[in-house]
């Protein structure tokens, strides 16, 4: 792991260079650290550098003290900002609270990138009163309630599963249920044609915690947005079935 300190704080990031060009940044979403992209900053993928980050208090990244909502975006967005001026990212790609921190980035900071992809994400990111509620006091609950059918995913195997609720449960319930409520805060559908920047809004067919229709939302009113749908897939596409998901990134940034 590498690291870029700023804001008073260092944040982790790990690179890979296989393939040609500026590298794409991976953001993950709530909960999550630089983990899930593992299958895109391995050799054989979209054919460019990799750089996948963790948000502040994830993974390797020092945390922070931010109440939820627009005041941790706001920072999340800082941490992205900087590793993206660090390795000179080219194109940045965000699942769920990731995407949501991308276009936050791409509205609210002076960086500079070539395009975004935005996974299993939103311009709205409402999150269930059940699950909030959850959030509170209850970490395994929460954990075996993501895990749900058609939710993180589809029909993944059973070690996938283990992994992903073992990261779950390693960020811990106070930087989750930040994460959640600052989903919930989240809502840019009024500033969406101020972003001139490429974009893909992508996601797995059976997602139910960002539908398809989020996505075509996405396409329908950015500028500059292509649509793609991961069959067999659910909220973390490019983790369940990352060969369609890589190619169809790679295609898009190949246009870049």
């Amino acid at each position: 792991m590498q690291t870029v300190h700023h804001n008073g704080r260092e944040t982790g990031f790990r690179r890979t260079d296989f393939g040609d060009g500026k590298p794409v940044v991976y953001v993950h979403g709530s909960g999550g650290t630089h983990n899930v992209w593992v299958n895109q900053y391995g050799s054989h993928t979209i054919d460019r550098p990799a750089v996948a980050l963790d948000l502040s208090g994830h993974g390797e990244s020092e945390d922070i003290d931010t109440d939820p909502g627009v005041e941790t975006i706001e920072a999340y967005a800082d941490d992205v900002g900087a590793v993206v001026r660090s390795v000179d990212g080219g194109v940045v790609v965000g699942n769920s609270l990731g995407g949501a921190v991308a276009l936050w980035l791409v509205l609210e900071r002076d960086v500079s990138i070539d395009g975004l992809v935005l996974c299993g994400t939103g311009a709205k990111l409402g999150v269930n009163d059940g699950l909030l509620e959850m959030l509170a006091s209850d970490l395994a609950g929460t954990t075996e309630l993501l895990h749900g059918t058609d939710l993180l995913f589809h029909d993944a195997d059973a070690d996938t599963e283990s992994i992903s609720k073992e990261a779950m449960r390693t960020v811990g319930l106070g930087v989750l249920r930040r994460d959640f409520l600052s989903c919930d805060d989240f809502d840019v559908r009024d500033r969406l044609k101020e972003v001139s920047t490429p974009c893909l809004a992508i996601t797995g067919e059976h997602d139910q915690l960002t539908p398809v229709r989020f996505h075509e939302y996405l396409a329908e009113n950015l500028p500059n947005c292509q649509r793609a749908t991961v069959p067999d897939a659910a909220h973390l596409s490019m983790i369940e079935q990352p060969e369609r998901w890589n190619d169809t990134v790679r295609s898009f940034v190949e246009t870049i």
